[in-house]
């Protein structure tokens, strides 16, 4: 099923297009903002401009976990703090956390990308989906809830684990999917 006939549909041309300049956009961005990346280019010898093609992502460092820690629990957000409406992170168990901030704008293209994934899994406005993602620093759970509720689908969030509550929901709920 579609979702956005307009991304879903476009042609590879027009899709390569659009990749590219997102790319180019955001290579720019972060260049600009974010003195990690700045000095990991740099160290690369990439400069934005050098971005020409799809290809050249290929001319991108990489980012390790040990970077995201390194730069906790902010210095890696090319938005300001005024901007960021949600922070998630891991359980830190390993070391410290990993941060993610979320713009609205962020939260809004997540809740359109999840709805055209569902969809496309053959999810319709019509079901009924228990989403058994954990709700907590993980960003599974809200992705799919936010997904749900922009296709127009009716949302359980149930988390995970209490099996018994789970089959009892399944059940009585009527849940689809």
């Amino acid at each position: 099923m579609i979702w956005n006939e307009k991304y879903e549909c476009m042609s590879r041309k027009e899709l390569e297009e659009l990749q590219l300049g997102r790319l180019k956009a955001i290579v720019q961005k972060v260049y600009d903002r974010v003195p990690f990346y700045r000095s990991s280019f740099d160290k690369a010898g990439v400069k934005p401009e050098n971005i020409k093609e799809l290809d050249d992502i290929k001319k991108l460092p990489f980012i390790s976990k040990k970077d995201l820690r390194e730069n906790y629990p902010f210095k890696l957000f090319a938005e300001p703090m005024n901007d960021i409406v949600r922070l998630h992170s891991s359980s830190g168990t390993t070391g410290k956390p990993v941060v993610a901030g979320y713009t609205k704008n962020d939260i809004e293209m997540w809740a359109e990308l999840m709805a055209r994934s569902l969809m496309c899994a053959g999810g319709t406005s019509k079901d009924i989906i228990q989403n058994a993602y954990g709700y907590g620093l993980f960003t599974g759970g809200l992705g799919i809830h936010y997904g749900c509720e922009r296709m127009g689908a009716t949302v359980i969030p149930a988390s995970g684990g209490n099996t018994k509550r789970q089959i009892l929901m399944l059940q009585d709920f009527g849940t689809t999917v």
